[in-house]
């Protein structure tokens, strides 16, 4: 039985065949657009199988190219912010020589700009070194100060470099005076070493009446510095010696831990 139908199949097939090829030409042309519409489908799967592995391969190249291009823009991105930190930094270089340049104009002194090249690291003892020294005319006991107030004065000149002691350190005494009615006359002496925005007026009368906020300038006496420089604000006072004398605490106009240019005052 099973051999029958064996037979059966193979002629099955070689008379579809012979009924086919005795059809009329058009008839077969028509049978055969009809099987291959039945087979294009599968025809298209096949073709989509064998271009997926290059389509794979491109997007592999594709993100490649894209962590690239990542790459490019952020390091572009960093070298944008370096060139800004630059430029805001040049800017306010600019606007701080504008305003001392404009301050100079106003002053009556003769002036010459520094810049601060050195400092002390130490509290205490208080110097930085500038850019100016004895080819510029700068000669020993020079005051120097900022447009807020007083620095310090010239201690040592070399030809090209100078060093400076701040206003505050032990070396660096001022005769001064208070901005009230009776012009409180005093001396600035060495502040603490944990705070060098403040500094001590001491050797006021004893009858010194000052209140916070009262401005503190130079007063002309000791022969190193003109009278006028803005030295500080009173801070605070109290009675010493039993009462002999008044000290008083006196903040800076000038901030001395960010000096970058500072004038030297010449006679």
């Amino acid at each position: 039985m099973c051999k029958q139908k064996n037979y059966l199949v193979p002629g099955a097939v070689t008379l579809a065949a012979l009924l086919i090829l005795s059809l009329p030409p058009h008839v077969t042309d028509r049978l055969k657009l009809a099987i291959g519409s039945l087979f294009l489908p599968l025809l298209g799967l096949a073709s989509a199988a064998q271009q997926l592995p290059v389509a794979a391969a491109d997007a592999v190249l594709s993100r490649r190219e894209l962590l690239q291009l990542t790459e490019n823009l952020r390091r572009d991105n960093d070298q944008l912010r370096v060139a800004a930190v630059q430029g805001g930094a040049t800017a306010r270089e600019n606007d701080q020589l504008r305003a001392a340049l404009g301050w100079q104009r106003q002053t009556p002194w003769k002036l010459k700009l520094a810049n601060v090249v050195r400092r002390d690291p130490a509290n205490w003892w208080r110097t930085v070194e500038i850019d100016v020294g004895a080819r510029d005319g700068v000669v020993e006991k020079m005051p120097v100060l900022t447009a807020e107030g007083l620095v310090g004065h010239v201690t040592s000149v070399g030809p090209k470099h100078s060093q400076v002691v701040l206003i505050g350190d032990p070396n660096c005494k001022v005769s001064a005076l208070v901005e009230n009615p009776a012009h409180d006359t005093g001396i600035i002496s060495a502040s603490g070493p944990l705070d060098n925005s403040l500094v001590e007026l001491t050797y006021l009368s004893g009858n010194a009446s000052l209140k916070p906020g009262q401005s503190v300038v130079t007063s002309g006496l000791g022969g190193i510095f003109p009278k006028g420089i803005p030295v500080g604000q009173v801070v605070d006072a109290r009675p010493v010696e039993f009462g002999l004398y008044t000290e008083a605490r006196v903040r800076l106009a000038t901030n001395l831990g960010a000096l970058e240019q500072v004038w030297v005052l010449f006679p």
